[in-house]
């Protein structure tokens, strides 16, 4: 019996809320470290949002590569190969550690760019030695990625739910022992916030770990690690995948990460301004995300079948489940802009600039949504090549000129470049949608055809 949209739209939900909790707590990390530094000084904040606009570059593509587990590992759980499912897994472990310490080698050599970024110096000097300490996280997070898209393939979001919690709960408590000196802690200032992200993540990677190997539920991975060998064909089909979603993220990341950077050639006001915008939009885009994820698990268990009406009514579902939940954020921001910026400075300037880019945000919450899920649907169909090419065309050949256009030529400095942003997303959002209809409407036609 084939399900009702509603009863695709309830499915989905349920793998998704999970995920979108524990993808908010990834930006609720840099959320805390930010209101944290906010208390300590414009220039403290902006060190802490440069560091973290350079780091996310790399850190994007790590968590890209891991998501190519998600749909291999969910094949395999459909069609209950449990051996299949621990080859995956321990195939996935060692190319996203080798990737992210590669990620690191380039990010340990990368902290001298910093000072040629044309950023006001005062931030530069805080902002180097930050981001020295926050590069050695990337390692523990290549363990939880690879652990969290494992469990996603199995269809179990909860546990990453409550490694991310314990995770930041951990950070707010190391931050404010760390900067203020508290609990027999030393007292580190600015840097206690870097350090307490390193330790939180560090907890987060090595406590899901050991997690995987000492829960059998979990595809009895301590029994059959030694048995599955490194597989070069599963490598080979991991990074295929992985790469090009990474790609897709890191596109997307690093035209915002650049669009930071413009920011900062006018001014240190103008950079905590469009940090602030820029975390609250990451925090409603990452309902989206989870939307996304929960998308490619289910459509990976239906391609698995190559159930073609399954993934059309499921895809149909999600799209719809994602329209409402970041039309009500889109709603949300347009009433509450002024406000919201006040949770991080208390800066006149920084909270007139911030919520002018929320109002952007909110134009852009649909689009965004849209984009994400729609790849998350894609790469449950392990069709990444196009999204790759189409987050290329938008963030590369339209955003950047265009903010620079804006920003430079027009002189409209930040809000410029958020325009930009707006005009890319839009075109992502709605290319993907066409990509999707189109990749449905021949398979499902065929499918029918051949009944």
């Amino acid at each position: 019996m084939s399900k009702t949209s509603g009863s695709h739209s309830f499915e989905t939900f349920k793998l998704a809320w999970p995920l979108i909790i524990t993808q908010v707590g990834h930006v609720f990390t840099g959320i805390i470290d930010n209101i944290f530094l906010g208390q300590l000084g414009v220039t403290e904040q902006a060190a802490g949002i440069l560091s973290n606009n350079l780091f996310v570059l790399l850190l994007v593509f790590c968590i890209g590569v891991s998501y190519a587990t998600t749909p291999l590992v969910a094949g395999a759980h459909e069609k209950n190969d449990a051996v299949l499912k621990a080859s995956y897994f321990k195939n996935a472990l060692y190319l996203n550690v080798a990737v992210a310490i590669g990620c690191f080698i380039i990010l340990f050599f990368a902290s001298g760019l910093l000072a040629h970024m044309q950023q006001p110096k005062d931030v530069v000097k805080l902002a180097t030695p930050f981001f020295d300490v926050l590069i050695f996280s990337l390692i523990p997070l290549s363990f939880f990625f690879a652990c969290k898209q494992y469990c996603e393939g199995l269809s179990n979001t909860r546990i990453a739910l409550i490694i991310s919690i314990s995770g930041n709960v951990m950070n707010v408590i190391l931050n404010y022992c760390l900067i203020y000196g508290y609990c027999g802690l030393p007292q580190l200032g600015y840097m206690g916030s870097a350090w307490a992200t390193f330790f939180a993540r560090l907890f987060m990677g090595a406590g899901f770990l050991i997690l995987i190997f000492k829960m059998p539920f979990l595809g009895h991975i301590s029994h059959y690690w030694k048995l599955v060998k490194i597989n070069w064909k599963q490598m080979k089909e991991l990074w295929r995948i992985g790469i090009n979603s990474a790609m897709q993220f890191t596109f997307e990341i690093a035209a915002f990460a650049i669009a930071g950077l413009m920011s900062g050639s006018f001014g240190k006001e103008q950079i905590d301004a469009h940090g602030i915008a820029l975390q609250i939009a990451a925090f409603t885009y990452m309902f989206g995300s989870g939307i996304g994820s929960a998308s490619t698990i289910r459509t990976a268990k239906f391609f698995a079948n190559r159930d073609w009406a399954s993934i059309r009514a499921a895809s149909h579902a999600s799209i719809k489940l994602v329209l409402l939940v970041m039309g009500a954020f889109g709603i949300l921001l347009l009433f509450f802009n002024k406000a919201l910026p006040l949770a991080f400075t208390n800066s006149d300037e920084i909270i007139s600039l911030s919520s002018g880019l929320l109002l952007i945000a909110a134009m852009f919450q649909l689009f965004d949504g849209l984009q994400v899920t729609i790849i998350g649907v894609l790469r449950g169909l392990q069709d990444t090549r196009i999204p790759t090419l189409v987050t290329l065309i938008g963030y590369w050949l339209l955003a950047l000129p265009l903010a620079y256009w804006l920003a430079f030529v027009q002189k409209l400095e930040v809000i410029g470049i958020w325009i930009a942003l707006l005009a890319s997303l839009a075109f992502v959002g709605l290319s993907l949608w066409w990509r999707l209809y189109y990749l449905l409407r021949k398979n499902v036609g065929k499918q029918e055809s051949a009944v």
